[in-house]
């Protein structure tokens, strides 16, 4: 299988080392693209196949994996137009703001598409990956599941859903680290040094979120544990609730998505 990555910034590249390292394939059998060579030449020596042809690379692909920009989107389906093979091929885009139906459209072939919105942590193997398509086939569907649960957990949505799993996966790293870095403002503030503050907050938030996903409980149930009545968590917690804290974040979602949602339509 040959996977072409078309514009391989962070999540391109940390899309191609998890496919690696987890012995999915091969570095060979991947194509990096981009249009300055030399950021890509460490990854040559890796074993990577490294190019500035889009074109040429999308002609040999099995699989190609859009992770440009959205603003340079339609400039580069205009480029690989006539190397794309609608009967044989698989067009997987990581981009935000972009359907399914807008690929087919700009190609103008009735090629497969899927539609996959990873977030940092797939550096690290621990994107949370939400996939979607309008006419992929459930075969299609797997290879690409099976392909981002390399880096991470995976779990397919309707396309619909999209720009909404932008906001509270791809934007809600963010969301979450500001919040870990209030958390450590907060720990110097009662007398701890920000270096000891920062690493509490850290593994704090890594263990709340790990009492969840191997409980597989829901928040409520855990902050009871920790809530007695008259208790220091309690009031704590009210204290933040009547500032605004919940209704903050979810506003903050329901903004991203929307921004999300319009991506495309700005270019």
């Amino acid at each position: 299988m040959n996977i072409a990555i078309l514009g391989s910034g962070n999540i391109g590249i940390s899309l191609a080392n998890g496919l690696v390292k987890s012995a999915y394939c091969n570095p060979s059998d991947i194509t990096l693209t981009r249009r300055n060579l030399q950021g890509l030449a460490a990854k040559a020596e890796e074993g990577f196949r490294v190019s500035n042809d889009n074109r040429q690379t999308v002609a040999n692909a099995d699989i190609v994996i859009l992770a440009v920009l959205p603003q340079q989107l339609n400039t580069l389906l205009d480029d690989i137009q006539d190397a794309v093979n609608a009967d044989k091929q698989l067009l997987i885009s990581v981009i935000s703001g972009v359907s399914c139906q807008d690929v087919r459209a700009r190609l103008n072939k009735p090629v497969q598409v899927v539609r996959a919105m990873p977030n940092t942590a797939i550096s690290i193997g621990q994107s949370m990956t939400c996939i979607a398509t309008d006419n992929a086939s459930d075969e299609h569907m797997n290879v690409v599941s099976s392909m981002f649960e390399t880096v991470g957990s995976v779990v397919r949505i309707n396309e619909e859903l999209m720009t909404s799993a932008t906001a509270l996966c791809a934007c809600g790293i963010a969301f979450f680290l500001r919040a870990i870095r209030a958390a450590s403002q907060g720990g110097v503030e009662i007398g701890f040094h920000a270096e000891d503050a920062l690493k509490m907050a850290v593994q704090t938030a890594k263990g709340a979120a790990d009492l969840l996903l191997m409980h597989n409980s829901h928040p409520e149930h855990e902050i009871d544990k920790v809530t007695s009545p008259k208790g220091c968590t309690i009031a704590g917690l009210n204290e933040m609730e009547h500032n605004g804290f919940s209704s903050s974040l979810i506003k903050g979602i329901k903004l991203s998505s929307l921004k999300a949602g319009g991506l495309y339509s700005e270019n």
